[in-house]
């Protein structure tokens, strides 16, 4: 199987927007020599439109499934894996 990128990095978050942006900060600061794509699930967080400006403002490449209700972890996880394009 051929694949598109090296690494696809999942993240579920529920009402964690400063360690959220935090990470993508370190992720896209730090992840160098390898072609990988990001994809964040959020469960239903009371910021959720904070959340999603956030996103569109400062993390416009990452891929971002805002939910309508919390589906729990490992559905989130579910969501973002039927997307993810890369080989690990």
């Amino acid at each position: 199987m051929k694949y598109d990128l090296d690494l696809s990095i999942v993240i579920v978050n529920w009402n964690v927007i400063d360690l959220l942006q935090n990470c993508l900060q370190s992720i896209f600061e730090h992840t160098k020599n390898l072609s990988f794509e990001v994809i964040v699930v959020d469960n239903n967080s009371p910021d959720q439109e904070v959340l999603t400006e956030m996103m569109r403002e400062k993390f416009p490449q990452v891929k971002y499934i805002p939910n309508n209700k919390n589906l729990g972890f490992a559905k989130a996880n579910n969501q973002a894996i039927i997307l993810a394009q890369g080989q690990f």
